[in-house]
Parts: C-alpha cells; sequence; structure tokens
C-alpha cells in the first residue's frame, strides 16, 4: 500500500542526509500517517483512512462529512 495522504494528498519525499564529512546520501522523508476511525452520521457507518495529522486537524477544523465531499470532488474533477 502506498504511503499517502487521504485528505492531504501527501506523499514520500526525497532528500539528502549530509553528514560532518559533508558526505551526501539520499534519503526519504515519509509523511506522519495514522489509520483512523470516522463516523458519517449521513450514513450511518464508520469509516476507516489513512490521513496525516494535518489531514486530522483539517477533519477537525472542517469536519469529515466536508472533507469527504471535497475528496469526491476532487476524483471526479480529475476523472
Amino acid at each position: 500500500m502506498s504511503r499517502i495522504c487521504a485528505v492531504t494528498g501527501k506523499k514520500p519525499m526525497k532528500g539528502r542526509l549530509v553528514s560532518h564529512a559533508n558526505n551526501k546520501t539520499i534519503r526519504t522523508f515519509q509523511p506522519n500517517l495514522h489509520y483512523r476511525r470516522f463516523w458519517l452520521e449521513s450514513q450511518k457507518r464508520w469509516v476507516r483512512l489513512r490521513v496525516s495529522t494535518a489531514g486530522l486537524r483539517r477533519i477537525d477544523k472542517l469536519g469529515v462529512e466536508a472533507v469527504l465531499a471535497e475528496i469526491a470532488a476532487k476524483r471526479k474533477a480529475a476523472a
């Protein structure tokens, strides 16, 4: 399974680890993802999402129904 946030779309990023001797090695920065269940009152069911901490804050601010509506609108526009 890919490491992508369902809400924000955050993905792993590439960067360089630079040692004291200035040796550069490529590393990856992983998003801080968590599996969470959210209750959808309109559908009377649980939804399981893999979200980043920024996605959790967005859901807290706007509500899960509004965020899921945004996700559906993005998918419809992309298709």
